[in-house]
């Protein structure tokens, strides 16, 4: 357990060092890859299904915020819709801005939410969404999630109809709207993910907020189980053709996603659990302190040692904070006279210098500058 909160410890040190360089390149692949898979699903617009304007785009979204990563998909998936018909894109249209109203009413900082849950669908992985955002985020994410799941088969719908709107005339511009408003309503499978994506953000929230032992692990437990039987159930009741398989195994992958993220956020020794009880003029407090699990990282500095005198020899140890690895270098002595230097400094970390001299012992130590 030690080396992987050592591992943890260090992923955390080299991204807070260098985050100004890699939160660009996280969204510039983000939004290559959205951009990537909004083509191969709709493609009807080939300018924009061409490399060079995705790389422009996602280059442009890496100097953007995260909302420029969502506003670019959107823009991509409308004028997809204009290339297949001037009405699906009018409707694409409204729903983007029914959805975006409820999204920036409830959950505006989501915006990563919105655009990961359509490609998790691409993945085939959509389960871990609600399970990660219970856990990370609030009740409130529940919007978030379901306005990713209606982004999905948005476009689902429109690439799964694109040859019954094309053979359609200009003239039947409204059979061209209540197709795709039916394909879009008429979804049983989209109803009941919504449903279960959205309780199980709710339950998973609600249980890992508990003062229990082990709260986040059985909440994303929980929240999986939930998330299935509510699956399973609206395949029974509206035979959504759900993959049971799939399911399931996407359960075990959400779980397996919320123990990497309970790692790195909420990782705790329940072992050491203290609880206090005090109180002042008006209330009595009943109090849980649950420690976390932190170790620091060894670290070792030498910043100068001076270039060795004629006649005398240098041996420099340096021990690590917190650990008993440690590091010597001891040169070979040219006499028979050791004169120790050492001094301790707080932390745990000691330098000591043994000089071997032919001449006076006046200057052992004049050749070694501490920087430390």
């Amino acid at each position: 357990m030690t080396t992987l909160l050592e591992f943890r410890e260090k992923v955390k040190l080299i991204y807070s060092r260098n985050e100004a360089y890699i939160q660009p390149v996280l969204k510039f692949l983000l939004a290559f890859i959205i951009l990537n898979a909004i083509n191969g699903q709709m493609g009807y617009m080939t300018v924009l299904d061409n490399l060079a304007v995705v790389l422009v785009a996602a280059l442009t979204c890496s100097f953007l915020p995260v909302g420029g990563i969502l506003f670019f998909a959107t823009v991509f998936s409308v004028l997809h819709m204009y290339a297949l018909s001037l009405e699906v894109a009018l409707v694409g249209i409204c729903i983007f801005l029914l959805m975006y109203l409820l999204y920036f009413r409830f959950s505006p900082k989501d915006s990563l939410v919105v655009v990961l849950t359509p490609l998790l669908f691409v993945f085939k992985i959509p389960y871990v969404m609600p399970v990660a955002m219970g856990l990370l985020g609030s009740p409130a994410s529940a919007v978030s999630v379901s306005c990713g799941v209606v982004i999905y088969f948005l476009i689902a719908a429109v690439a799964g109809n694109a040859t019954t709107i094309s053979t359609l005339g200009s003239e039947e511009a409204a059979g061209k709207i209540r197709l795709l408003i039916d394909g879009i309503l008429g979804n049983k499978q989209m109803v009941v993910m919504v449903a279960a994506f959205a309780i199980t953000v709710v339950v998973v929230y609600l249980i890992r907020r508990m003062s229990v032992d082990h709260s986040w692990t059985i909440a994303m437990m929980a929240g999986a189980m939930a998330d299935l039987v509510i699956l399973l159930l609206g395949d029974l009741l509206y035979d959504t053709n759900i993959s049971v398989a799939g399911a399931i195994l996407g359960a075990v992958i959400a779980v397996a996603a919320g123990k990497i993220i309970e790692f790195f956020r909420f990782c705790v020794d329940y072992t050491r659990t203290e609880k206090v009880q005090f109180e002042d003029d008006e209330y009595y407090y009943y109090v849980k302190a649950v420690p976390k699990m932190t170790v620091t990282a060894q670290t070792k500095t030498v910043k100068k040692i001076n270039t060795q005198r004629q006649g005398s020899g240098r041996s420099v140890t340096t021990e690590w904070t917190g650990s008993s690895r440690n590091t010597t270098s001891a040169p070979r002595s040219r006499s028979g006279y050791n004169g120790p230097y050492s001094e301790r400094r707080s932390g745990g970390r000691s330098v000591t210098i043994n000089s071997n001299m032919t001449g006076d012992t006046q200057d052992a130590g004049d050749d070694y500058e501490e920087l430390f």
